[in-house]
């Protein structure tokens, strides 16, 4: 049944979704101008009709079929109607991402690359722009640890390769910038309420609001608890274990948003508060201990100045603060072999991070046929603090820093010929920890017929160490610093053709080929004993992705996808950890009553995945499926969602920390929600 639904992802779209019910295909076909006029139509005239635009790949605005990159863009409709619940989700759906869950925290993986532990270290995130990745180990929330509830978000833009050129460091795989809504698009008050399986509730309460031409405002609050599922763990199926039968899992949070416009400024605020119960014994943890938790708290305030200048292009300054805390609390045994009890101990650790980031751009467009793009940017980590103690008084680690860095970049977008955009950026960025870097990007976009786009590009990118791997240690008994690491890079190659098969339908290939130098990972050091973190491993990888992604004007709606990977490390040739060779997604929106009530169907194939035991985790096919009701009565929607509808058993390979190699996901889960805008 899940392949059957795939099948109709996949089927379907070439089948002439585009004609209105009852009405014959070539009725269907004349009022839409027909295949035979869309021939007759100029590149121009298509985009005009056709063409998303996209920000994030340029720092300014422009056509995705001109953007030196692989773009996707998820917007607020298909959040509704597909019944995302995260930004993992969103980030799941998109063409050659895929996640891993450790029962904790969601990361992400993307063309054949998700490390296990690598906290999405490797992505940038924003929020309009604004960085949020943390600034101890620089992950980057996509879970219920996110600063947004996913209903404020306006779209999310999902920029494949190396970002460097533009935003810096953690920009190698990736940047995700999170555009939120606005009070116009909003306005009112707004009310929604969930219930879901694991006792889920959820409220959230929203209001936004235009005055005149200058002032908008968009608030938000939501509050969220889950009991979580009950698990079973078969590495503690012991009687002392309670049979590996465990109901930790618990997770709760709230979060705020505040958006405020006037003129050419924007003020915005975010923040999440977070508890997650730790079901799976990490770090030979005693198991089912409910006083195993991680405490999450971020803030986001961000300040953007954004201004035309008449006739010769903008200034944008912005500046960010970004405030994070994690707090640990740990229950050990220490009690000895030979002890007939347990020894229990409680520890705790925690970082305290603090830094503000300032931009400034200058984007240039009097010159004939050139638009330029010019910046600096500087980060100052005013707090980077590392503790960990236990109850008996016993010190582990006490690390307490600060450190700053900055950069300089400047893009050149050049329209040599009517269809021929070359594309040429670089940055140099500067470090305390280890100097500076140079990264470019090279592309061409070249359009050889009016529905045809091919791009070709380069570029490269880094990732600065993090605080966390160069002075995290725990006082000489398992681990100690690595102050000597020097940053990952990345050179990547990419080829993209993409084809619009019809005014409804576009198509795009993608290959791509790249390596990854100085990767950053944990190892033993032979010379003690004591894990260290060392680069030691180069990567290579060389991939294709095919996508159709199909858009009507009778809500119809459909993408599906196909992302072939392999990926080694080219040390020792063997393939890499928690890398799926094959990714297969199908999405589908059906209008079952025009503008009324819509069907989002969901179906996505991951291949196996190696773990550290040089096993593997199973393939495996989940399908979802949500129903949406629009204007039930004025104002009021509601909407239910079956979530891995076929219950599949899958899991995700396990990190260095936990005894199981294979942490199980959940099973079918449901969720109802109601919305009502006053």
């Amino acid at each position: 049944m899940q392949a059957l639904l795939l099948a109709l992802c996949l089927v379907l779209p070439a089948a002439g979704w585009g004609q209105e019910p009852n009405i014959p295909a070539a009725e269907a076909a004349g009022e839409a101008g027909g295949e035979e006029e869309l021939t007759d139509m100029s590149l121009e005239e298509l985009m005009e009709v056709e063409v998303d635009t996209v920000y994030s790949a340029s720092k300014h605005t422009q056509k995705v079929t001109e953007a030196p990159s692989s773009v996707t863009i998820v917007t607020a409709e298909e959040i509704k109607l597909y019944g995302y619940r995260t930004l993992a989700d969103i980030l799941n759906s998109a063409r050659g991402f895929y996640l891993s869950y450790d029962r904790n925290y969601h990361y992400a993986g993307v063309r054949g690359f998700g490390q296990p532990g690598d906290y999405t270290i490797r992505m940038l995130v924003l929020v309009d722009g604004h960085r949020t990745n943390e600034g101890i180990d620089d992950s980057a929330a996509i879970g219920t640890d996110f600063v947004l509830d996913v209903d404020t978000i306006e779209r999310v833009e999902i920029i494949r390769g190396p970002g460097s050129s533009l935003y810096g460091s953690n920009a190698l795989f990736a940047v995700i910038n999170v555009i939120t809504k606005k009070g116009a698009q909003n306005s009112g008050l707004e009310l929604s309420g969930e219930l879901g399986s694991f006792d889920t509730k959820k409220g959230r309460a929203s209001f936004g609001n235009k005055w005149g031409e200058d002032v908008d405002l968009y608030l938000s609050s939501t509050l969220y608890k889950s009991d979580g599922d009950t698990l079973y763990i078969k590495e503690f199926d012991d009687p002392l274990t309670n049979h590996g039968y465990v109901d930790h899992d618990a997770d709760k949070f709230n979060n705020l948003f505040a958006k405020l416009s006037w003129r050419d400024f924007t003020l915005e605020a975010a923040s999440v508060s977070r508890k997650k119960e730790i079901p799976t014994a990490p770090w030979d943890l005693l198991f089912g201990d409910p006083a195993t938790v991680t405490y999450d708290d971020r803030v986001m305030l961000g300040l953007t100045y954004d201004h035309e200048i008449s006739e010769v292009g903008s200034v944008l300054g912005r500046v960010t603060y970004n405030h994070s805390n994690y707090d640990g609390r740990w229950a050990y045994d220490y009690a000895e072999e030979t002890d007939p009890e347990p020894y229990r101990v409680l520890n705790s650790d925690y970082w305290r991070a603090r830094f503000w980031q300032g931009e400034w751009q200058f984007i240039y467009t009097q010159l004939e046929k050139h638009t330029i793009t010019s910046g600096v940017e500087m980060r100052y980590h005013v707090r980077q603090d590392q503790v960990a103690w236990d109850e008996e008084g016993t010190v582990y680690l006490d690390d307490r820093r600060h450190s700053k860095s900055w950069g300089v970049f400047a893009q050149d977008e050049y329209q040599v010929l009517d269809n021929l955009i070359l594309n040429g950026g670089v940055r140099y960025d500067r470090y305390d920890a280890f100097g500076g870097t140079t990264n470019p990007r090279l592309a061409a976009i070249y359009n050889p017929f009016a529905k045809t786009t091919v791009k070709m590009m380069y570029g490269t990118a880094f990732r600065s160490p993090t605080v966390y791997e160069l002075y995290y240690h725990d006082g000489g008994s398992t681990a100690k610093q690595s102050p000597d690491l020097d940053p990952e890079t990345i050179d990547t190659y990419e080829v993209v053709l993409e084809q619009y098969l019809s005014r409804n339908i576009v198509g795009s290939v993608s290959g791509f080929y790249y390596e990854m130098d100085d990767l950053i990972a944990q190892e033993v050091d032979p010379a003690d004993g004591l894990m260290i973190f060392q680069n030691i491993n180069q990567v290579k990888a060389q991939g294709v992705e095919f996508e159709l992604d199909g858009k009507w004007d009778n809500g119809w709606r459909s993408r599906v996808s196909y992302a072939l990977v392999h990926t080694e490390n080219e040390e020792t040739g063997d393939e890499m950890v928690n890398s799926p060779e094959h990714l297969v997604k199908g999405n589908l929106i059906i209008p079952i009553v025009k503008e009324k009530l819509f069907a989002g169907l969901e179906t996505q194939y991951n291949g196996n995945r190696k773990t550290l035991t040089d096993h593997h985790a199973d393939d495996y096919m989940i399908s979802n499926v949500t129903l949406t009701c629009l204007n039930l009565r004025e104002g009021l929607e509601i909407s239910a969602g079956i979530y891995n509808v076929f219950d599949k058993h899958y899991g995700y390979p396990g990190f260095a920390e936990h005894t199981q190699d294979i942490i199980e996901q959940d099973g079918r889960s449901f969720r109802v929600k109601l919305t009502y805008r006053f």
